[in-house]
């Protein structure tokens, strides 16, 4: 009777090693490396994994995510060899902090491919950028989307706004810039006399909430300020608060945030899940796009204003869709950051900006 017992043990352990063993096999086909922040920031992880996670569940794909432990590199790094050890055939990476662990992990895994967004790979000096064939780099125009929403909010009657960005880098910036030139834009059109739109215009050296942005946020509103438009990531969520507390609105970013607070009258978005959908589409179907590095603009449907949740009474889908259309065609060419080192050196006619160091 024993010998039966201890056979019958026997053979449970091996059947769940096997099926352990065979889970293991199975792994992760795709996976996500989260930047600074989570999966539910609402914002760029957060747009980047619902295409991830759409994609995977209609075609019976798995897939997980993985966060890193710290900020830097290397901890970036060792969430990606995390990801490829379990079986990840391709690995979405959101966000220019990863361009110096892609510049690294392309060569050391060249079976495993990788969509970079909002980067292309460098090697952490900025003096040897290189894409090999299997990375595909996913950049927007930035500047596009923040001009539709200046020229909205303008068009939507306010006058006073004001520009908190997270810190002065390349994607912020021209969000940033694009935001006042659309302003200008609409106050151009309504026939504005020139400083007929204030502009408070700063970036606050973070992404995360704090009381102080909040405080700031608030002093803003409490000044007169109508609107802030907040490219910052979560430190947007305190740019709520204030509003909440102020009768203040918010334009945000990246996703659609009107969810987040029924103060943000709309969203300055990049069309983050359908390209991360899009380009895990293009890898089954054997068309993976690797080796090259596309903006995606107006003229691809690559960024936009979600009208259909965005809060304006006075500025029409008509109106939109007139302004998005100019920016299709050519039209209107909106400056980024590589066309103007300084906010106050863009060609701005009737906006005054207040620039706050």
């Amino acid at each position: 009777m024993k010998n039966f017992s201890a056979l019958v043990v026997m053979i449970l352990i091996v059947s769940i090693l096997s099926i352990s063993c065979a889970d293991n096999k199975k792994g992760y086909e795709l996976a996500l490396i989260t930047d600074m922040g989570t999966i539910d920031d609402k914002s760029f992880n957060q747009g980047s994994w619902e295409g991830l996670k759409k994609y995977a569940e209609e075609k019976g794909i798995t897939y997980k995510y993985y966060k890193p432990t710290a900020k830097d590199t290397d901890s970036k790094i060792d969430s990606i060899l995390l990801a490829v050890s379990a079986g990840a055939k391709l690995v979405v990476t959101p966000g220019y902090l990863f361009e110096p662990a892609i510049y690294k992990v392309q060569d050391e895994y060249p079976e495993v491919n990788f969509v970079i967004l909002d980067g292309t790979p460098q090697d952490g000096t900025y003096t040897d950028f290189r894409i090999e064939k299997n990375v595909y780099s996913v950049l927007y125009a930035e500047e596009e989307a923040g001009f539709l929403a200046g020229y909205g909010i303008v068009k939507e009657g306010y006058t006073n706004l004001g520009v908190m960005g997270g810190m002065a880098e390349p994607a912020v910036i021209r969000f940033c810039y694009g935001f006042v030139q659309g302003a200008n834009y609409a106050a151009k059109e309504l026939g504005m006399r020139a400083g007929g739109i204030k502009v408070d215009y700063t970036y606050i050296g973070v992404y995360d909430p704090t009381p102080e942005v909040q405080t700031t946020a608030a002093s803003w509103f409490i000044n007169g300020v109508q609107v802030i438009f907040a490219p910052a990531g979560a430190a947007a969520n305190s740019v709520m608060a204030a509003a909440e507390q102020n009768n203040g609105l918010v334009i945000g970013v990246d996703v659609d945030q009107s969810g987040d607070s029924p103060t943000v009258i709309t969203s300055a978005m990049k069309m983050i899940g359908e390209s991360v959908y899009n380009a895990i589409d293009d890898f089954y179907n054997g068309n993976f796009p690797g080796g090259q590095s596309v903006i995606l603009d107006a003229k691809v449907n690559g960024i936009g204003l979600p009208m259909e949740t965005s809060r304006f009474t006075k500025f029409t889908q008509e109106d939109y869709d007139n302004i998005y259309q100019k920016l299709v065609d050519g039209s209107i060419k909106v400056l980024k950051d590589t066309d103007a080192k300084d906010v106050n050196k863009l060609p701005l006619d009737i906006v005054r900006v207040n620039l706050i160091q």
